[in-house]
């Protein structure tokens, strides 16, 4: 096309300026472009160390977000999980290989956690320490999903000809305090609290029994329903700089299948042997674990404790807390700082040391009363509790109520065992210390210490309380 005569002479001046503008805006276009994806690739990076998950819980958008000390409370559950024998297996290994070895482990469980909405919280050489914001359900079916994982990873192995690998894992759960700590070059998120030692501890305890899965009283009051795994009274351990004894529970839904079959039918029989055993009262025990591996011949604890129960009968050793008795003596402990609510708990707890000592008694004439006015209480109890929530609006007011749930249900499943008829009072005391004096002592100590803290808090700051 010829150039019109009446064009202005700078037009074609303008039309190269444009081109070179909008041939450096594309360029800059480019440039922010590779920008925005090295921020979500250093995002992501960052991810690997800080996860997405634990930034939502502290409510950051991202880890530019996040600063030192920020914390939030709320109830969890928290998982240990160690490689046994880590040392024998690695001591031929070069360097090379144990960190090659690690990686494939880790590689292996870390995308089962992340299936079942845990948080890996940190890895400590071969171990793994995982939250579970979801609750005890999402870490109890991680935990029976990582071993079934483990089941495929070793066939591998032994194609490969590798040895095979064993893990122990341990779950409590509570409420933790979830945040950053550090210094000013270095920080982490973490959790902190009694619930964390305890599920280190039981993790520990998995080498005892030979057995991979234990969980605490706490993770197995937290669960909705109990019955749909395979569970069983263990032992009672004592967690350091702690007063009461915390009652363990084996979770053996990975054994063989004829294994685990043998261990339902033998549950109550393996219960009550533990029990006995604890009561020191060998002529009953014995027998019962002897019952268990006739059915059983491979169930590790059975094996453990019958040994046990020879070597007391021996030697007069006793591999036990100790602290088991008639009745459960007040502590300072147990003040929440909140009058109403403490003078209700010294009356709860009278009441509960009244059925024990009818229960050792043996006068079987009373008990319907003792039982119906403890049950009534418990209502009041817990209606008083509850009212108190509801107009505070207790944050923590759902997880509370559970374990007011679970109470009511243990209670019933006691008053069942008392009215039966099938039980001595020996066996029965020891029921009343698992499912009364533990529960009032752990739920006493920490959620309802919880709430006097909240409640105190209120008022300090002239809430109405």
């Amino acid at each position: 096309m010829e150039k019109s005569e009446h064009e202005p002479s700078t037009l074609p001046w303008f039309r190269d300026e444009l081109r070179r503008k909008m041939a450096e805006l594309e360029q800059e276009i480019a440039a922010h472009r590779h920008t925005l994806d090295l921020l979500r690739q250093t995002e992501n990076a960052y991810g690997r160390f800080v996860p997405h998950q634990l930034l939502r819980l502290l409510h950051a958008e991202s880890i530019l977000d996040l600063e030192l000390g920020e914390q939030i409370e709320r109830t969890m559950t928290v998982m240990f999980s160690d490689i046994r024998d880590f040392s024998h297996l690695s001591e031929d290994l070069t360097p090379q290989q144990i960190f090659a070895f690690i990686n494939s482990f880790l590689g292996e469980m870390e995308p089962v956690i992340s299936e079942h909405g845990g948080i890996v919280d940190k890895y400590i050489g071969d171990a793994i320490m995982a939250l579970f914001p979801a609750g005890a359900d999402a870490g109890l079916q991680t935990a029976i999903a990582m071993l079934a994982q483990l089941q495929t990873y070793n066939a591998g192995r032994v194609r490969a000809g590798y040895r095979l690998i064993r893990i122990g894992i341990g779950l409590n759960t509570g409420i933790v305090m979830l945040g950053t700590v550090g210094g000013t070059q270095r920080m982490q998120g973490t959790v902190l609290g009694d619930e964390a030692n305890l599920a280190a501890r039981l993790e520990e305890t998995t080498k005892v029994y030979q057995t991979p899965l234990l969980i605490s009283e706490h993770t197995l009051c937290a669960l909705e329903d109990e019955s749909k795994y395979c569970i069983r009274f263990l032992d009672r351990i004592r967690v350091k700089g702690k007063t009461q004894p915390q009652s363990v529970y084996e979770v053996f839904d990975n054994d063989e299948p004829q294994t685990r079959k043998g261990k339902l039918a033998t549950r109550t029989a393996f219960e009550e042997a533990a029990a006995y055993y604890h009561l020191k009262a060998m002529d009953k025990a014995i027998p019962l674990f002897e019952a268990c591996l006739q059915q059983v011949a491979d169930d590790k604890p059975a094996q453990i404790y019958l040994k046990r129960c020879r070597e007391f009968l021996k030697s007069g050793h006793h591999a036990s807390t100790g602290e088991l008795g008639e009745t459960l003596e007040w502590r300072d402990e147990f003040l929440v700082g909140v009058e109403e609510i403490d003078k209700q708990h010294r009356e709860l707890l009278d009441n509960i040391n009244q059925l024990a000592r009818t229960i050792a008694s043996g006068d079987t004439s009373s008990i319907d009363d003792v039982l119906e006015f403890l049950a009534d209480y418990v209502y009041f109890h817990f209606g008083s509790e509850e009212k108190i929530m509801q107009e505070l609006h207790y944050p923590l007011m759902a997880d509370h109520l559970h374990e007011h749930k679970k109470l009511i249900e243990k209670f019933n499943r006691l008053k069942g065992a008392i009215t039966g008829g099938k039980h001595d009072p020996l066996y029965l005391g020891f029921q009343i210390q698992l499912f009364l004096f533990d529960w009032f002592a752990n739920h006493t100590t920490k959620t309802d210490r919880h709430l006097g803290r909240y409640i105190r808090t209120l008022a300090n700051k002239g809430g109405a309380v």
